[in-house]
């Protein structure tokens, strides 16, 4: 194989101890049916896709800046909010979806909230026919579900930082 390709197939992530990797793998798994749980509760459409990337951030990925609590929450929340914005402002124009996609990536990245499931948001507006209070509340309920159930999960042993300390990059 040539070299220029090497880093096409090389893995670049740092193996984990295997009890980190069970862990992480039965957490996102609790935290996925706790939300499909919530959804029998409240009538609301909570098994969102989006939500299982986020579990991979939060589970596999605790370290990570785009795990972290005000990230998963306000990249959740800006996004919904672009999404729903323009929507609301130019109704079933297709080409309207990546431009809100691209702006709200773009605030998620001046705002520090990036959030990387969260840039698919603006596409479930457009595509599904959920209604924009309901949406928003998915988003807000199934976020905060998953940080908080990250947030005891982590705190079970083998810990885990989460959130990351302050100061560290």
């Amino acid at each position: 194989m040539p070299r220029r390709l090497l880093p096409l197939v090389s893995r670049h992530e740092p193996p984990t101890p295997y009890r980190h990797q069970l862990k992480s793998a039965i957490g996102a798994s609790l935290a996925i049916s706790a939300i499909g749980g919530l959804s029998l509760i409240t009538d609301l459409p909570l098994l969102f896709a989006p939500f299982g990337a986020t579990a991979v951030l939060i589970f596999g990925q605790a370290a990570s800046p785009l795990a972290q609590p005000a990230n998963v929450v306000g990249g959740y929340l800006l996004a919904t909010l672009v999404g729903i914005a323009a929507m609301l402002l130019f109704p079933h124009i297709w080409w309207i979806t990546p431009i809100a996609v691209g702006v709200a990536i773009g605030l998620m990245l001046v705002l520090r909230v990036t959030h990387p499931p969260a840039g698919a948001v603006p596409i479930v507006v457009f595509a599904s026919s959920i209604d924009v209070l309901t949406l928003l509340s998915v988003v807000v309920l199934g976020s905060i579900t998953l940080v908080g159930i990250g947030l005891l999960h982590h705190w079970i042993p083998p810990r885990q930082a989460y959130p990351r300390p302050t100061g560290q990059s």
